[in-house]
């Protein structure tokens, strides 16, 4: 029986290792508002070159991120186990594959230079886009070498120093933005590409910090992460690589959607891509609660199986999902009572600001799919299961509701409602999929 009590552990669990998580999103998502406020004053080409050049890296980064990720409920297990040897091995091996993925990645990245051209982006905003990259590249070492302790600190159930180095994070790349964006403290000017600089520091500031944390604190002192390093183990690695690989393609999966839904809201006009924007913000920024209930139910669930509670892995699980959908039903509540109000926030001009409340209405459905469905993805992460969620996320977002969007909005003229419903078809299919394959999981271990 799942008692009272027990279900109120959980939960206080759950709240304990995503709050910090929450802050730490909050705080990377801060990077990213920062950026784009201090870019917009430098005037449209900078701040175009900037979304160009954010969008491209931020297609690598992601690829880092789920790979990586794959650490988590990997130590979640070994930590749930009591088993010390597999925690350390587990940590020492993902230093070997976070080298060979930022290797592999700065390469995609500095090719840059004829991917943006190829594509067709316009020619006066390719420098500013190009330099981005190249200097924010200089960050991906760290930030490949900071995923992997972090998610390892994760599989610990140690997630506020994750939080405090976020927030600092922030407060660097804003302080890096006014000194290489403007030109203070003797820097030349840089603009948007100053931003790139910043970020990259940023990264290297995380992952030191990180490093330090890990080796003077007494919880990580207990596993000796750092006495020596260990030649490469390759069935670990491809271990990891086999967990995190899935979890990546299905983090590009999703991106790959909004990113082709805003290129069909382009199409449409500056007033239906401006009200798109709003829209996918507010929604984005909701996303945060839930994606890091997700990432605390990865680490629970991971814990609790490996202490051998498949029933109560279950129940945590499922509790989980039921989390993550409430507060995206207070979410789409608040869009139903407040939607003008919203859309004010955001724009002054009406034409935008009417299709952006109307359109924050579809966001309110859209995220009630897109709340069960990362919990649902967080839970089996937790099982480490991965391989079959990303068949069933490429399958709904891009058999499903990519083409239904693409054709009631595009073929037949339907507008940016249409757009939305097929997004929202692909993202319900989702979650209902990746319930049903938690559910047979749980049932089966």
């Amino acid at each position: 029986m799942y008692t009272h009590e027990q279900r109120k552990a959980d939960l206080r669990a759950i709240a304990k290792l995503g709050g910090p998580l929450l802050a730490n999103n909050l705080a990377i998502t801060g990077m990213t508002f920062a950026d784009t406020v201090m870019a917009g004053r430098l005037g449209a080409v900078q701040l175009a070159g900037l979304a160009v050049g954010a969008a491209y890296w931020q297609l690598f980064v992601f690829i880092a991120l789920g790979i990586l990720m794959a650490v988590s409920p990997s130590i979640a297990h070994a930590n749930g186990a009591n088993d010390r040897a597999a925690v350390v091995r587990y940590l020492r091996q993902a230093w070997w594959l976070a080298t060979v993925v930022a290797g592999v990645l700065v390469c995609g990245l500095l090719q840059v230079s004829w991917v943006l051209p190829a594509i067709g982006i316009a020619p006066e905003i390719l420098p500013t886009a190009i330099g981005y990259v190249h200097a924010i590249t200089v960050g991906m070492p760290a930030a490949a070498a900071f995923f992997a302790l972090r998610y390892a600190s994760e599989g610990l159930r140690r997630t506020k120093p994750i939080m405090y180095i976020g927030l600092s994070a922030l407060v660097l790349n804003v302080f890096g933005n006014w000194v290489f964006m403007y030109g203070k403290l003797g820097m030349p000017r840089m603009g948007a590409v100053g931003c790139g600089v910043a970020t990259a520091i940023a990264f290297w500031f995380m992952f030191l910090a990180m490093l330090v944390h890990m080796q003077r604190h007494r919880v990580y002192r207990a596993f000796d992460f750092f006495a020596r390093i260990d030649r490469p183990h390759l069935p670990t690695i491809l271990e990891l690589a086999r967990i995190g690989a899935p979890i990546a393609g299905s983090i590009v999966a999703e991106g790959g959607l909004f990113v082709a839904a805003a290129l069909m809201m382009g199409s449409m006009g500056a007033v239906t891509a401006g009200a798109h924007q709003v829209a996918v913000n507010y929604a984005s920024f909701m996303f945060m609660v839930p994606l890091a209930v997700s990432s605390a139910m990865t680490i629970h669930v991971g814990h609790t199986l490996g202490a051998g509670d498949p029933a109560r892995a279950r129940r945590v699980g499922l509790l989980g999902i039921g989390l993550c959908a409430g507060v995206m039903c207070v979410s789409a509540l608040v869009i139903v009572l407040f939607n003008d109000v919203i859309a004010a926030l955001y724009t002054s001009d009406p034409p935008v600001r009417e299709l952006a409340a109307t359109l924050l209405l579809m966001a309110g459905l859209f995220q009630l799919s897109d709340g069960v469905q990362i919990g649902a993805a967080g839970a089996l992460r937790g099982h480490k299961d991965t391989a079959i969620p990303l068949l069933f996320c490429v399958f709904s977002y891009w058999i499903v509701g990519f083409p239904l969007a693409y054709y009631l909005g595009l073929v037949r003229e339907g507008g940016p409602i249409y757009v939305w419903l097929g997004l929202i078809a692909g993202l319900s299919l989702s979650a209902v999929l990746l319930v049903s394959r938690f559910l047979a999981i749980a049932h089966k271990n």
